[in-house]
């Protein structure tokens, strides 16, 4: 799959942020621009949930953070 369509909705292609680390597709920078469009998903989510929009219950941002920080990701 092409990073243009990974980075589209990254919640689509992976299941969890660890399956971005283990994908031997991207290269580490890529795996960070996945990890960086997710997170701001992420971020998106817990601030329309804040604003009582509903949105699943099941934030990843704990994690895709944990995983940025293995891979030494810069904003």
């Amino acid at each position: 799959m092409k990073l243009e369509d990974i980075l589209q909705d990254p919640a689509e292609v992976y299941k969890k942020p660890q399956d971005v680390l283990a994908d031997s597709d991207l290269t580490d920078a890529e795996k960070c621009k996945v990890l960086a469009q997710w997170k701001y998903d992420a971020e998106e989510l817990q601030t329309a949930t804040s604003e009582n929009m509903p949105g699943p219950d099941d934030s990843l941002l704990d994690d895709i953070l944990a995983v940025r920080k293995k891979l030494n990701c810069k904003d």
